[in-house]
């Protein structure tokens, strides 16, 4: 397959993947969202759709230097984190935003950032670059994590 087209799908899987999680997410988030005690490092809302951006362009630009990489198992486990990590990713903007589970949407961002974790983990032996360009996405998910732990806390 042309490397363009292959770098273009890669790309467009995470970004479409987060918009459609975005999209289903949104359905009354500014009413309920407003009620919510926020801790006081919540960054203001015009950020996050910038930084999620950037985080989806990195993604996908990691997704496609793995592919490029030799097949074989470690290669195998790492595209399976991949999609692991990028469907709990999903998960997580309808658990805490549609469905108002904030607990659960703690825990499953602690699973999340485990799971980003092993990927790194397998991204690292196969490609030093595809690893660099995923730390900007676990830091952020770090920072995401302890944000929604805050918000379960405040708002139990």
């Amino acid at each position: 397959m042309n490397k363009y087209l292959t770098l273009t799908l890669c790309i467009l899987i995470p970004v479409i993947t987060g918009s459609i999680s975005g999209w289903l997410s949104g359905t009354g988030l500014n009413e309920w969202y407003a009620t919510l005690n926020k801790p006081s490092f919540n960054p203001p809302s015009w950020i996050f759709g910038p930084v999620w951006s950037l985080l989806y362009l990195l993604m996908g630009i990691s997704l496609y230097r793995i592919i490029q990489s030799a097949p074989g198992n470690l290669r195998n486990r790492a595209l399976i984190l991949f999609f692991v990590q990028l469907l709990l990713n999903f998960m997580w903007s309808l658990l805490f935003f549609r469905w108002h589970l904030l607990g659960v949407a703690f825990a499953e961002i602690l699973v999340l950032w485990l799971a980003i974790l092993a990927m790194l983990y397998y991204f690292h032996k196969l490609d030093r670059t595809a690893w660099m360009l995923q730390i900007p996405y676990v830091l952020w998910v770090t920072f995401a994590a302890f944000l929604s732990g805050s918000f379960w806390y405040l708002n139990q």
